[in-house]
């Protein structure tokens, strides 16, 4: 009986890696492209769950899943264009400076537009209740939630490593100015990964919102893990951030039920660890600034 709810453990912790996987990506991609640290990454993840709940209110839940990520990725590119663009070969403390000041407006705006108190969000009648496979017992949800994230992540691979899209944006990371030599201009290419990274932040805050609290300061908690899974996973790595997600994920929610008072320090413990012995992170890679 204990290793069986140990597996069911595990599961919900793979559920909560790739929550954390939706956002660190995005985060990973926007650095490793632009240079920018990008501080207000949280705030459209906590749009994406407020939209999502404006949305479903009127067109119900799926219509909120599908239309708040496009919302959030329109946003992306105000965000990109008349704000990021500033910054890209200027100090990087310059941009993590500006960043931090817009997820501050962000929070209040929130705070402004839908209350300060928490708000509940519902999730479809059909994934309600509990799977029953063998002696094992999951949400319907939060499986529902697996495949989702498997779906998206299988999907950004193939987009970087097989159209001549990811072609161009991976050859940005690693050599900008070869890629500028060719006569490509990488500023559209950082235009929509921007789109993509905040659009799959907004994925996360309307996917997960019915099994997280909504409220105005939900994207300034969930950044600090993301940057924990981009710090573990290493910078510029595509599976190393994916690995992070899931082993930070498995980590901190196994610790959560056998230790609920050392599951916040967890992953800090596990990046120290992480750290001491590839301190580029696990599969992390030397990156040169898009200029």
């Amino acid at each position: 009986m204990q290793l069986l709810f140990l597996l069911e453990q595990v599961v919900n912790g793979l559920v909560l890696g790739g929550y954390y996987l939706l956002i660190a990506l995005g985060l990973s991609l926007i650095f490793s492209v632009g240079g920018v640290v990008n501080l207000a990454h949280g705030a459209f993840y906590a749009f994406g769950a407020y939209i999502a709940l404006e949305i479903a209110k009127h067109f119900g839940f799926t219509a909120g899943v599908m239309l708040s990520p496009v919302a959030v990725a329109l946003l992306g590119i105000l965000f990109e264009r008349y704000l990021l663009r500033r910054f890209y070969s200027a100090d990087p403390i310059l941009s993590l400076l500006v960043t931090f000041g817009l997820a501050m407006v962000a929070e209040q705006l929130i705070r402004v537009i839908w209350g300060a108190s928490p708000l509940a969000a519902s999730m479809p009648a059909g994934f309600k209740g509990m799977l029953l496979l063998g002696d094992f017992m999951f949400s319907r949800y939060r499986l529902m939630l697996l495949a989702v994230v498997a779906l998206v992540m299988i999907g950004l691979w193939f987009l970087l490593n097989k159209t001549s899209f990811g072609r161009v944006v991976r050859a940005g990371m690693q050599r900008p100015d070869m890629v500028a030599a060719l006569g490509i201009r990488l500023q559209p290419y950082m235009t929509a990964i921007v789109m993509l990274g905040v659009g799959m932040a907004g994925l996360a805050g309307a996917m997960f919102a019915p099994i997280t609290v909504v409220h105005p300061a939900m994207g300034a908690e969930i950044l600090i893990v993301a940057f924990v899974v981009v710090v573990i996973g290493g910078l510029g790595s595509f599976w190393g951030v994916v690995l992070s997600a899931l082993l930070v994920g498995v980590v901190r929610g196994v610790t959560i039920h056998f230790a609920p008072a050392a599951g916040e320090a967890s992953m800090y413990a596990l990046m120290f660890l992480v750290l001491m012995f590839r301190p580029r992170g696990l599969l992390g890679e030397r990156i040169e600034k898009f200029e």
